[in-house]
């Protein structure tokens, strides 16, 4: 398993119950997203929020001299976006919110896309499409399936929409540390990779672009950009591989509503 660490049922509990509490981290940002703000006020809502109210760790703060709780991408932002007091979020944008948080010794990562205002189409497709890739990620996830049957999902129906997908960052094994083994690959051959086995724990965290998949990292040494300038999205999920298939720890109480109605998962 080169290095997979197998969570037991009683450490399961554990990061299934930081991943209910970094869910009520966006339930409260999600009305508080909104034109005007800065994304470093983001920052300051959600280290309130995790410190104070949840009793818990913003896992990612100090994490490689990180100095934030979170990572705001915004537009050609893929990732890692830092929170800054002069960069307001203005109609039309859209922006990715990556948290972790630790609890009782075990973290959860996630990320969600939000809008501002009224998007354009080609916008507004790119967030969903990403979403539904995402989805398409997760469903591959059983007992014995392979690491690539995720990349491959994914990738296949990236290419359908005409987006690339960014290779250079991929999700990752998640428990007491934050990127543990394996790394998922977002892209990929079915039938390739390691295989899964009940209590491996991973996040799925696809990046799509809407031009080219090159990117380059700015001279703050964190934030990743598209280099052709075009829009690019993210979703994020940490999984669990369970004995019947897939546990999202991170599902949140509008996705549950989803699944509940048996949709193909569109936000």
């Amino acid at each position: 398993m080169s290095g997979v660490q197998l969570k037991t049922a009683a450490e399961l509990a554990l990061q299934r119950e930081a991943g209910r509490l970094l869910t009520q981290v966006f339930a409260m940002l999600d009305d508080k997203i909104v034109a005007g703000m800065s994304t470093l006020q983001i920052n300051e809502l959600a280290e309130r929020y995790i410190v104070d109210e949840l009793r818990a760790r913003p896992a990612s703060k100090g994490q490689y001299g990180f100095a934030y709780v979170l990572n705001t991408s915004v537009n050609d932002v893929v990732c890692h976006g830092v929170p800054s007091a002069t960069q307001l979020l203005k109609h039309g944008d859209i922006i990715n919110v990556d948290i972790t948080l630790e609890k009782h010794g075990f973290i959860a990562d996630s990320s969600k896309m939000y809008g501002i205002g009224e998007l354009s189409f080609a916008a507004q497709q790119l967030v969903d499409d990403c979403y539904r890739a995402l989805w398409l990620g997760i469903k591959a996830v059983k007992p014995d399936a392979r690491l690539g049957d995720i990349g491959f999902a994914i990738e296949q129906f990236a290419r359908s929409k005409g987006y690339s997908v960014v290779r250079e960052y991929c999700g990752h094994g998640i428990g007491r540390e934050m990127h543990e083994a394996p790394q998922v690959l977002h892209y990929g051959a079915a039938g390739s990779g390691m295989l899964l086995k009940p209590g491996m724990v991973f996040t799925i965290e696809p990046m799509l672009n809407q031009g080219s998949a090159k990117v380059k990292t700015k001279k703050d040494g964190w934030t990743v950009v598209t280099r052709d300038k075009k829009l690019s999205a993210q979703w994020e999920h940490t999984i669990a591989v369970t004995d019947s298939g897939v546990e999202v720890l991170t599902l949140r109480a509008e996705e549950q509503a989803l699944l509940q109605q048996d949709t193909q998962a569109q936000p």
